[in-house]
């Protein structure tokens, strides 16, 4: 190799590293802004002065905007590039987070949560899709440690917004600061990552179009382990305190137990992948999950029900990343699949709160849980569909393009 083509090595390699730090900090910007947000959903409720019910209809909203806008992400990206688009879309998303709280009235709220909802998803789409790029070129994986950083964003998040709530701050404030901020770092850092253009004579992908069945057989997957995900978040407490008798502080520790889990495993998760491979990192997770599922259902004291659910969430953790990771490696059209597996993701998410309930008021919480631990063993028995989800593994073009628009993407 002559030195100009080693220098020329040498200069792909501190940009794809490059590249790499700056996709993990717009994971942890996306995480930050839902973090923020969430803490301020008790605010935006007093002062709109809405009763339960009237406020889990507008929290319906970000799914649906989520679920609209997702097809959308790989168009903005044949259009403008993929540097381009991820700045503009987080953007879009960080500004959005200013507008719950200047809502006036439930319509308007509904309006705004559906924006915020859509933004995130276009911005999810696209990040992801950069990451699966980049995690191609190194060859190993990555995934699962970018998002270990959307989690580590939006504990961040949830820190701040703590403070803000216990300083008593207008959310108006709070949000609109925190919007400027996290806009400005997303702008600045989207800098560095890899710029992807289509073929100027490449037909840009259609505004909405069914997802691919690769993506959906992924999905289903994806689909098991946010369910989960999303009924321990969400119901994990309240098993503690009424079936358990648990005290406040002891059930609040229960979720704080799972979102550790969660974050710690995805840190690990890409070296787990890159010794065992995805399938069989994944089917130790469905088995890890499952046995924490069965602790729960039969626990009888606290204790076995918080070994449960860090379980749950350890088992859980790098599903939704080798996930996408796999979607992004599945055909010619990365971003529509990406899409659709994330489509199908946030939708379990947004089912699986009221789901849970519905069961628990038909039976009981314990049998909730039950269905969660059926569906982690799907884990187990799904595994296969992601085998494509590591770098060299079958399915996989280490270096090839997964740009949203087309395999004839190439890096400016």
């Amino acid at each position: 190799m002559d030195g100009t083509a080693e220098a020329r090595e040498i200069g792909q390699r501190k940009e794809v590293r490059r590249a790499r730090v700056a996709v993990a900090v717009v994971f942890a910007v996306h995480g930050a802004v839902t973090g923020n947000f969430a803490t301020r959903v008790p605010w935006i409720q007093e002062h709109l002065d809405l009763g339960a019910g009237l406020l889990g209809l507008a929290l319906v909203f970000p799914a649906l905007g989520a679920s609209v806008a997702m097809p959308l992400a790989g168009r903005v990206s044949h259009r403008f590039g993929a540097r381009a688009a991820l700045r503009g879309l987080i953007a879009l998303w960080c500004l959005s987070l200013a507008l719950p709280p200047l809502a006036p009235g439930l319509v308007w709220l509904c309006g705004a949560l559906f924006v915020y909802g859509a933004s995130a998803g276009m911005a999810d789409v696209a990040m992801n899709a950069l990451g699966v790029e980049v995690e191609s070129r190194l060859g190993r994986s990555i995934m699962s440690g970018l998002h270990g950083m959307w989690s580590v964003g939006a504990l961040l998040g949830s820190a701040a917004g703590t403070l803000a709530a216990h300083a008593d701050a207008d959310a108006r404030l709070h949000l609109g600061l925190a919007a400027a901020v996290l806009t400005v770092i997303g702008a600045v850092v989207c800098h560095w990552v890899l710029d992807l253009r289509s073929d100027p004579e490449e037909h840009p992908p259609p505004r909405f179009a069914l997802p691919p069945r690769s993506a959906l057989i992924i999905g289903a997957v994806g689909f098991c382990a946010v369910f989960a995900e999303g009924a321990s978040l969400d119901w994990s407490a309240v098993y503690l305190r009424d079936v358990l008798d648990s005290s406040p502080a002891v059930a609040a520790a229960c979720t704080t137990a799972f979102s550790c889990t969660m974050a710690a495993a995805r840190f690990v998760g890409d070296a787990a992948v890159g010794r065992f491979g995805a399938v069989r990192t994944v089917r130790a997770g469905g088995v890890l999950s499952t046995v924490g599922g069965l602790l729960v259902v039969t626990a009888t004291g606290p204790a076995l029900a918080i070994t449960g659910f860090g379980l749950l969430g350890l088992g859980i953790a790098v599903v939704v990343p080798l996930a996408f990771a796999a979607a992004g490696r599945s055909g010619p059209a990365p971003s529509q699949a990406i899409a659709g597996v994330a489509t199908i993701t946030y939708t379990s998410g947004l089912i699986a709160p009221a789901a849970m309930g519905s069961i628990a008021d038909l039976t009981s919480l314990t049998a909730s849980f039950g269905v969660v631990t059926v569906l982690a063993l799907g884990l187990v028995v799904g595994a296969g569909v992601l085998r494509g989800s590591s770098p060299g593994q079958p399915g996989t073009a280490p270096g090839g393009p997964t740009d949203a628009t087309a395999p004839s993407s190439t890096p400016r």
